[in-house]
Formats: structure tokens, C-alpha cells, sequence
């Protein structure tokens, strides 16, 4: 039986849905590695050993979600592709959430000083809501794109 174009369409959609959702699942994961890491060694039974250094274990709970969602995306989001030099993947994937980040920042930033917006609110739109978004746009893309090629550059 031959397939329609329809029935290509809805193999396309399905795939994209499930790749999609697979990946959205391990990012959050690595948001509660990150969340509950941090508060582990910030706040834990009051003050945490790392009460009086959160930027050290804020750094501290990045890595640890990095290397989370590393393995997750490298194992299920994009389990389909073949496997490439584990190093250079690594690497790219540290640049390419570096990257990530300077695009959240730039959101919150253009809200604070092109558009001289400095509420909560505001602040909670553009650099977690817009920023978040498009941070996970452009991951999603990347990953697929420059990660996750199998090949071994």
C-alpha cells in the first residue's frame, strides 16, 4: 500500500511531537537537578555548605543539569542519530548552552535597558518566559543541528 502524503505528513508531525516532548521532559529534569542541587548545597538544614558562596554552587548545580540533560538528549531526544566522538558532542553541547544562556540574558536585558522595564513582572516575562523560549528554540535546533550528528570531527 502506498504512502500518501497525508500519511507522511502525520509520521512527520508524530515524530516531531514525540522528539519534541522527549526533549522538553529531559529539560526538565535538568531544571529540577539544577533547582534542587542548588538549594541542597545553598539552603540545606538552614544554611547549606555552600550558604555563604551561591555563585560557586549555582555553577555547581549548572554543570550538574548540564551533564543531566547531556545524557538524556544524547540517549532519547536524539537516541535515533548515530553516535559520534563523545568528547567533541560534549564540548559542543557546553558551547551551545553557553550560547543558550547569553540569549535568555539578552531578553532580560533588552527589557531592562532598551525598554527601561525593571519590574517583577517584567523582569519574569522577558528574561524567564521570552528568554526560556527562545533559549529552548534555539537548544532544540542546535543540538540537532551541531550536537547530536554522529559524526566524529
Amino acid at each position: 500500500m502506498p504512502v500518501t502524503a497525508a500519511d507522511s505528513l502525520v509520521t512527520k508531525a508524530t515524530t516531531a511531537l514525540r522528539r519534541g516532548s522527549a526533549f522538553l521532559v529531559v529539560g526538565g529534569i535538568g531544571f529540577l537537578v539544577d533547582a534542587g542541587l542548588y538549594n541542597i548545597l545553598v539552603f540545606w538544614g538552614g544554611e547549606g555548605p555552600l550558604f555563604h558562596a551561591p555563585l560557586p554552587a549555582k555553577i555547581i548545580a549548572i554543570v550538574g543539569a548540564t551533564a543531566v540533560t547531556y545524557f538524556g538528549n544524547k540517549w532519547w531526544t536524539f537516541g535515533h542519530k548515530p553516535r559520534g566522538n563523545a568528547m567533541r558532542e560534549f564540548a559542543v553541547y557546553v558551547v551551545v548552552n553557553v550560547i543558550a544562556i547569553g540569549l535568555q540574558l539578552s531578553c532580560l536585558a533588552f527589557s531592562r535597558y532598551v525598554l527601561d522595564l525593571s519590574t517583577p513582572m517584567s523582569d519574569n516575562i522577558s528574561g524567564t518566559l521570552v528568554g526560556q523560549i527562545v533559549a529552548i528554540g534555539f537548544r532544540y535546533w542546535a543540538y540537532d543541528k551541531f550536537v547530536f550528528t554522529g559524526r566524529e570531527r
